[in-house]
C-alpha cells in the first residue's frame, strides 16, 4: 500500500512512483524484504524453544504461548510509529509462528486415527490458506482507506490470534503428551473420550510403550543422529527445502508486485491475489479428500508435473522489463499462476507438514519436527529476503530457477519418498523404513527391535 510505503519505505515509494525503466526492479529494497523475512528468522529460533515446550509442558500450552506472541505482535505492528517498532512486532509474530507451527501439526497427528490422519492434519494447511485468502481480501478492502488502511489491515490480524487464544483454552491435551509427562490415567481418559469407546487398550499400550522408549532417551537431538533416525530426519528437512523452492511463497508473498509487473494496476493486482487465495483454499480441500485414498506420493508427483508445465508456459510469455503486457497475455499469467498455486496447494503445501509430523517416533518426535519447522522457516526467510532482488537481477529467468527445483523434487519423490498412507505412527520403522529399497540400510536391527511395540505387548500385532 502506498501509505505504508511512504511512511516506512520512502525510497521504494519514490521508485515505484517515478521509475519506469524496469518493472522487475522497482520493489528491490533489502529493508522491505527484511520486513517480510524477519518473521521467519524469529520463527526459526523459536521453533527449538517450542520443541522443548511441547515435550515439557504439552502441546496445548505451547499453542497458548503462540497466541500471546501473536497478540503482542499485532499490537506493535498496527500501532508502529517507526521501522524499529514495525520490525519488533514482526519478530513477535515470528515467535508465534514458530510455536504454533511446532505444536499444531503434532497435536493433530497425535489425536487422529491412522485412517484419517492425513485429512485431519491437512486441515492445518487448509486454515492457513483460508487465512491467506482473508488477508488478501482485507488488504483489498483497506487499500483505499487513507492514510491508515494499513493499520486496520495489520490490526485485524488480532482476530484469528484471539480465536487461537480462546480456542486453545477449550481443547484437551493429546494422550501421547499426557502419557509422556507421566499423567498416564489422564491420558487413558482422554484417549477414551476422543475415540468414543471404552476399549482403547491396544492403542493405549502402544502409547505407553512408546513413552517408555522415549524416557530412555536423555538427548533426543543426539538420538536423531543415529542411523535409524536419519530417514525421517532427512526427508523432513528436504520436504521443507523443496516446499519453499517450488517458488510458491515468492508468488503468494509478492503476488500484487508480480501482477503489477505484468501490467495490472494496484487494485487489480490485489484483486488477483484474492483470486489466487481462493484457488489455494479450494485446492487444499481437494487434498483433504484425496490424501488418505490416493496416498501422499501420487499427489506430490502429479503436482510436480502440473507446476513444471505452468512455469514452462509462463516462460513462453514475453514478460518485458518495461511497459506492460497486453490484456490477454496478462490474464494468461494469472491463469498460469492459479494453476501453479492449485498444484502446490493439494500437494507440497499440506504434505510438507503432514509427512514429517507422522514419521518421527515419540522419543524424537518434538526434536525431529523442530528441525523440520526450523528448516522451513530458514528457507522461507531465504526466499522472502532474496526474491525481490532475484526478480530484479534474473527477471523472467527466475522461473528457470524454480523449474529446475521442481524437476529435482519430482525425482526425489519418485525414488526416495516412501508411502506412509494408513501406517500407524509407531509402526513406521517396521512397515515403511525397513521395507524401503534405500532407507532400509539405515535401520540397524537392534534399534528397530527396541522400538517395536510387540516386543513388550505381543497382542498388539
Amino acid at each position: 500500500m502506498d501509505d505504508f510505503l511512504e511512511k516506512f519505505f520512502k525510497e521504494v515509494y519514490e521508485r515505484k512512483k517515478h521509475a519506469h525503466e524496469n518493472n522487475y526492479c522497482k520493489y528491490d529494497n533489502q529493508f522491505l524484504q527484511l520486513f517480510t523475512s524477519c518473521l521467519y528468522i524469529a520463527a526459526l529460533v523459536a521453533s527449538f524453544a517450542a520443541a522443548s515446550a511441547c515435550t515439557k509442558i504439552g502441546r496445548k500450552p505451547t499453542m497458548q504461548i503462540a497466541s500471546l506472541f501473536f497478540l503482542l505482535g499485532v499490537v506493535l505492528t498496527a500501532s508502529a510509529m517507526n521501522i524499529e517498532m514495525l520490525i519488533i512486532g514482526r519478530l513477535c509474530l515470528g515467535v508465534g509462528v514458530g510455536f504454533a507451527n511446532q505444536a499444531v501439526p503434532l497435536f493433530l497427528s497425535e489425536l487422529a486415527p491412522a485412517k484419517i490422519r492425513g485429512a485431519l492434519n491437512i486441515c492445518f494447511q487448509l486454515f492457513i490458506t483460508i487465512g491467506i485468502l482473508v488477508a488478501n481480501m482485507v488488504n483489498y478492502l483497506t487499500s483505499n482507506v487513507h492514510p491508515n488502511g494499513w493499520r486496520i489491515s495489520l490490526a485485524l490480524a488480532g482476530v484469528p490470534a484471539l480465536i487461537l487464544c480462546l480456542g486453545s483454552l477449550a481443547i484437551c491435551e493429546t494422550p501421547a503428551s499426557l502419557i509422556e509427562r507421566e499423567k498416564v490415567e489422564e491420558g487413558r481418559a482422554v484417549l477414551k473420550k476422543i475415540r468414543g469407546v471404552d476399549n482403547v487398550d491396544n492403542e493405549f499400550d502402544s502409547l505407553v510403550h512408546a513413552s517408555e522408549v522415549a524416557k530412555q532417551i536423555t538427548n533426543p537431538y543426539g538420538q536423531l543422529m543415529k542411523p535409524s533416525s536419519l530417514p525421517p530426519l532427512i526427508i523432513g528437512i528436504l520436504l521443507q527445502i523443496f516446499q519453499q523452492f517450488t517458488g510458491v511463497n515468492a508468488i503468494m508473498f509478492y503476488a500484487p508486485v508480480l501482477f503489477q509487473t505484468v501490467g495490472f494496476g494496484n487494485d487489480a493486482s490485489l484483486l488477483s491475489s484474492v483470486i489466487t487465495g481462493l484457488v489455494n483454499v479450494f485446492s487444499t480441500l481437494v487434498s483433504i479428500y484425496v490424501v488418505d485414498k490416493a496416498g501422499r506420493r501420487v499427489l506430490l508427483l502429479e503436482a510436480c508435473v502440473q507446476m513444471f508445465v505452468a512455469i514452462g508456459i509462463i516462460l513462453a510469455v514475453d514478460l518485458k522489463p518495461t511497459g506492460s503486457l497486453a490484456k490477454p497475455e496478462a490474464l494468461l499469467v494469472v491463469v498460469l499462476v492459479c494453476l501453479f498455486v492449485a498444484g502446490f496447494a493439494w500437494s507440497w503445501g499440506p504434505l510438507g507438514w503432514l509427512i514429517p509430523s507422522e514419521t518421527f517416533p515419540m522419543e524424537t518426535r518434538s526434536a525431529g519436527y523442530s528441525f523440520a519447522v526450523s528448516t522451513n522457516m530458514l528457507f522461507t526467510f531465504v526466499i522472502a529476503q532474496a526474491f525481490l532482488s532475484m526478480l530484479c537481477n534474473m527477471q523472467s529467468g527466475i522461473f528457470f530457477f524454480f523449474a529446475a527445483w521442481i524437476l529435482v523434487m519430482g525425482l526425489f519423490t519418485m525414488f526416495l519418498l516412501p508411502e506412509t498412507k494408513g501406517v500407524p505412527i509407531d509402526a513406521m520403522n517396521e512397515r515403511v523404513w525397513k521395507q524401503h529399497w534405500f532407507w532400509k540400510r539405515f535401520m540397524t536391527e537392534e534399534e528397530v527391535q527396541a522400538k517395536k511395540p510387540e516386543m513388550i505387548h505381543p497382542h498388539l500385532t
